[in-house]
């Protein structure tokens, strides 16, 4: 994958409004060829997020929703940094006031740890590293979750085989975050149930109704 995509792609899709959006990119695997350079490039990109409030300029990113999600953010950066994980950037509360958190990046996370496994809904962004697509693959459908995924790569073949393999209702190729109003959106597991937006999203305020007539008559 192109480095640089994939940072823009991770930094989209992970620290839009504070890491508050239910798409957000939490987890990211990268190849273990590329890891180091792409956790440099990505470290670098984030120390340049202006955080503060949105009544300030050149700001890009603000505050958490309120004072339970601030906090609970700052317990799920404790809890990494106490299951091992290696704290590369952030992981404290930016300035005295305000819940502000600073733009924060894991590497060494595992599967199994408790930064990998919940929703975090803040700008908490942990880095796996990983070999085969087999693998990645397998690893990223290990969750309840499968509302939406990104894939970046220069193989459009080897990116669209992947999506189609990822368990998640919206899967974009390097991009994240783009919507439509035509593209149905929706997601699979514990992500929801039906679709919005689309065509499929009129189902939601349809109802079937079946009426069967023989065509020789009752049978005896």
């Amino acid at each position: 994958a192109n480095i640089e995509t994939a940072v823009n792609t991770a930094r989209a899709g992970l620290f839009l409004n504070q890491g508050q959006v239910c798409t957000a990119s939490s987890r990211i695997f990268v190849h273990e060829s590329i890891h180091d350079k792409f956790v440099a490039a990505m470290v670098q990109n984030a120390q340049g997020i202006n955080v503060g409030g949105y009544d300030e300029k050149d700001i890009d990113q603000g505050p958490q929703v309120d004072k339970i999600q601030f906090l609970k953010v700052l317990g799920y950066i404790e809890k990494g940094i106490e299951e091992g994980a290696t704290l590369r950037l952030g992981g404290h509360r930016h300035g005295n006031k305000g819940y502000f958190i600073e733009p924060t990046i894991f590497t060494d996370v595992k599967d199994d740890m408790v930064i990998a496994k919940e929703e975090i809904f803040g700008p908490v962004m942990s880095i796996f590293k990983f070999k085969t697509d087999e693998e990645a693959i397998t690893r990223a459908n290990a969750t309840k979750y499968g509302l939406a995924a990104s894939v970046v790569s220069e193989n459009g073949a080897r990116a669209i085989s992947t999506a189609h393999q990822l368990r998640a209702g919206t899967v974009w190729i390097n991009t994240h975050n783009s919507f439509d109003a035509a593209v149905p959106f929706g997601g699979y597991k514990e992500s929801g149930h039906g679709r919005e937006l689309g065509f499929e999203a009129m189902e939601n305020y349809l109802e079937t109704k079946t009426v069967m007539m023989p065509l020789t008559g009752p049978k005896v």
